[in-house]
């Protein structure tokens, strides 16, 4: 058997092992190991299970993960995101499709500060759909919205999956932040234009309400109830913007101001913060797992020498930058219908890099597509990750069907900002150019 065939054979083994729900960072190591020992023998295979997980835990870009997943723990146990959908209805509640726009607004603030698509999701299903609901809201414009404005916590800094295709493709973190901030506002603004538009023809999808959020000091009380949020993430952003701090420096003091804005407004207290700091321990060792088991499978895929094989297959067939580029799509979009969206990162990236390194593509670019293609993948069916998480938040007050159907017009405004980062690379890459 040659070491191609072993190649291919441990991406099927790890695709089938995933499908059974195993631990993406034990099947990650566990094909690594055996790959390696097939391919080599079986004193490298444990060589390599020596070294690499003191050279990745020592990589200080990962700092960065713990950090910014404090800042985001502590933001919401504090309460800095209290309150978010309820102030942003004030300014939109009477924009038609107002309450869906609002979630869209509040569920992109939320996931600047905790990073995390599942969390965003899980949070306004609660908060946002029973406010839908009680307006008579189309069941399928709520949930939807919801499930489609959750992604938002993959392409808004600072992400985890950012930190994580920074690592691995050896590319600047801080230059990845940047490149998504106007993305990530074009994805709300698109989510939204579609919302006011189909609410505008058809206003039997979200009948509009009587808000009381009219008056200059409702809208003053609104901002007061918010403020710290948006200048948190602003400080954070900003930081990296003009060179001041590193990604690791900016999550630290962004946890750090986290708890000072908190604990002055008296709704972070030593139990809240103890909280804060367990979960965020068990959320970084839970990446780090996968991580490591991630670091040991690239080495095993070289070794292999399958990436190679793929790109000098792949490139005398086409040149065709868009070509490929859709290719890796489908792939990634096929992909995210069954696997998580942090396995299919590390799963793909050792296999579709060297493709981008032989195009010349710049990685930063690239990586917004990518995120792009994840935050897709969470809502597509059959196992769209959002729509399962609304539908489990939810209850009995949905049917999954009902959270699809709302997440089509959502997937359709996905696709048509996907292709304008695609043929506009420079949405992405302005912000960064201005930094250098």
């Amino acid at each position: 058997m040659t070491d191609i065939q072993i190649g291919f054979i441990g991406v099927a083994l790890t695709l089938v092992l995933i499908a059974f729900r195993i631990p993406v960072g034990v099947v990650l190591g566990g094909v690594a190991f055996c790959g390696i020992w097939a391919t080599t023998s079986l004193r490298a295979s444990w060589s390599v299970v020596s070294s690499i997980p003191y050279n990745f835990v020592t990589d200080w870009n990962l700092s960065a993960i713990p950090t910014f997943l404090l800042m985001g723990v502590i933001a919401s146990e504090g309460g800095l995101t209290r309150g978010l959908f309820k102030a942003i209805r004030v300014f939109l509640g009477r924009v038609p499709g107002g309450l869906a726009s609002s979630t869209v607004v509040a569920s992109a603030m939320f996931a600047s500060a905790s990073g995390s698509s599942v969390a965003t999701a899980a949070a306004f299903s609660r908060i946002a759909v029973p406010e839908m609901q009680r307006a008579k809201y189309n069941i399928g414009l709520a949930t939807g919205s919801v499930a489609a404005a959750g992604t938002l916590g993959s392409l808004i800094p600072p992400s985890i999956l950012m930190i994580l295709f920074g690592i691995f493709a050896e590319t600047s973190i801080s230059s990845l932040f940047l490149a998504g901030v106007l993305p990530g506002l074009l994805s709300a603004f698109m989510f939204i234009l579609m919302i006011t538009v189909r609410c505008s023809l058809n206003p039997s999808l979200a009948p509009v309400t009587s808000t009381t959020g009219t008056t200059w000091a409702e809208k003053r009380d609104a901002i007061i109830e918010i403020w710290p949020l948006p200048v948190l993430v602003a400080l954070v952003m900003g930081g990296i913007f003009y060179g001041i701090f590193s990604p690791t420096e900016a999550g630290a003091i962004g946890a750090f101001l986290a708890a000072v804005i908190g604990a002055v407004r008296g709704t972070l207290n030593w139990a809240k913060l103890k909280s804060a700091l367990r979960t965020a321990a068990v959320g970084t060792s839970t990446i780090f797992l996968v991580g490591l088991g991630a670091a040991m499978y690239v080495r095993f895929l070289g070794l292999s020498g399958l990436p190679v094989y793929i790109s000098d297959l792949l490139l005398p067939v086409t040149d065709n930058v868009y070509l490929l580029i859709m290719m890796i799509s489908v792939l990634f979009v096929i992909l995210g219908m069954f696997v998580d969206p942090l396995a299919i990162l590390l799963l793909t990236l050792p296999i579709v890099l060297p493709l981008v390194e032989q195009l010349g593509l710049d990685k930063v670019w690239f990586g917004i597509i990518v995120i792009k293609l994840l935050e897709i993948g969470l809502i597509t069916p059959p196992v769209g990750l959002n729509a399962f998480v609304v539908k489990s938040a939810l209850g009995n007050l949905v049917s999954i069907g009902q959270v699809f159907s709302g997440i089509a017009w959502f997937f359709l405004m996905e696709i048509v900002t996907l292709a304008m980062l695609i043929f506009w690379p420079q949405i992405s890459l302005w912000l960064p150019g201005l930094s250098k």
